[in-house]
């Protein structure tokens, strides 16, 4: 059976306030033409088809017609909600919706009722996990503590009871959103923390053939049968780097896993500078990124005038600008921006409690007071979207 992995399309989110959803619509032409090119029998979709749990119109009509294009295509789709996405309301008329082959699973309860798919070798079932907020579906899955590996564990308990009670010939593939350590994380992905843990061991999905993953934004393999594919486009800077891809996967008749990347189209390249910002305007070698999205970070040791006006006369499509003076590092004066950069709630928190105190930092009751509070905030989000 062929598969094409895909995630986090994340419809209707912006680039520094560039509007992408022309961008969005090019990748879903590039979808259908890939399902028509290489004769794919089943898309995935794991997690955060839409960024935020109220799109805007233009994504919804994106996504219906995704929908529409995916059934005439002759592939079946399975697909399952992100964090990032409204688990009800993407989920409203999945039973319709599933008579046209195109599959959501967005009902945790279900999460060990699978989508059975028949090849020439039988059946392959593909049993869909949505985002797991650990606090919210504790006791769904009567998971001992509210934690990510205790959740999505339990739940893989459920996958795995069910296969076992299907033909041993049956293969399996689970599509499931979570951080799987591992992985490589980058700075558009929103914060999943609960009890100062993220990640998941990538061995909670033994059992299966493949594991199908979103959340993480950058194309990669944990193991040969545990991947991520990737967000289809650049949601952040961070993401520079990345290739942006998607999985073509092979299943064969003994569940054995072969994959291919396919490129996604780029709309526009990235490029992070750094320098002074007269080098930056001078430079002969930075001529290839004078069409490129830029975030440059200017290390001028006085703030130059006029530095975004005299940016956009070279690189008319800067996003983004960051100071950061050569100094010692311990300079008071380095730009919050900076201090900040690669922290998390956590972090900031405890370091303003060392701050306050002259030094002194927190201790490990206080941490847990402070995890605490972080993950009440969380589940509260969590909450008010679900009930939306």
């Amino acid at each position: 059976m062929r598969i094409l992995h895909t995630s986090d399309w994340h419809l209707g989110r912006s680039f520094h306030r560039v509007p992408l959803l022309d961008a969005q619509a090019a990748y879903l032409d590039h979808l259908v033409a890939t399902v028509d090119a290489h004769e794919v029998d089943v898309v995935l979709v794991a997690g955060d088809v839409y960024d935020r749990a109220v799109p805007p119109l233009g994504a919804v009509q994106l996504f219906d017609d995704a929908l529409h294009r995916l059934a005439e295509a002759g592939a079946a789709t399975v697909m399952i909600s992100g964090n990032h996405d409204s688990a009800r309301r993407l989920g409203v008329g999945a039973g319709l919706i599933g008579r046209a082959g195109i599959h959501l699973r967005t009902d945790p309860a279900h999460c060990a009722t699978p989508v059975l798919l028949p090849d020439a070798h039988g059946d392959v079932a593909f049993y869909g996990l949505p985002y797991l907020e650990p606090a919210l579906v504790k006791d769904v899955f009567k998971a001992e503590r509210a934690g990510h590996e205790a959740v999505l564990g339990a739940a893989m308990d459920r996958v795995r009871a069910d296969l076992a009670e299907r033909p041993a010939s049956t293969r399996s593939v689970v599509l499931a959103h979570a951080f799987v350590a591992g992985g490589e994380p980058s700075d558009s992905e929103r914060d999943i923390t609960v009890g100062g843990v993220a990640a998941v061991p990538a061995g909670v999905f033994d059992g299966v053939d493949y594991a199908a993953l979103g959340h993480l934004h950058g194309c990669q393999a944990v193991t040969d049968r545990v991947r991520y594919s990737g967000s289809p486009l650049a949601y952040s800077f961070s993401e520079a780097g990345h290739r942006k891809t998607m999985w073509l996967i092979d299943l064969d008749a003994d569940g054995a896993v072969t994959g291919e990347r396919i490129d996604c189209p780029v709309p526009r390249s990235l490029a992070r500078l750094r320098g002074r910002l007269d080098d930056l305007l001078e430079d002969p070698a930075l001529d290839r990124h004078e069409e490129a999205w830029v975030e440059a970070t200017l290390t001028d040791s006085v703030r130059p005038p006029d530095p975004m006006a005299r940016l956009t006369e070279r690189f008319p499509h800067t996003l983004g600008l960051v100071f950061e003076p050569d100094q010692a590092p311990e300079d008071p004066h380095t730009s919050y921006a900076g201090r900040l950069r690669g922290r998390d709630d956590q972090n900031i928190a405890e370091d303003f409690v060392a701050h306050v105190r002259g030094g002194y930092g927190t201790d490990e009751q206080e941490r847990a007071v402070l995890r605490r509070a972080f993950d009440h905030v969380r589940v509260e989000d969590g909450v008010r979207e679900v009930n939306r």
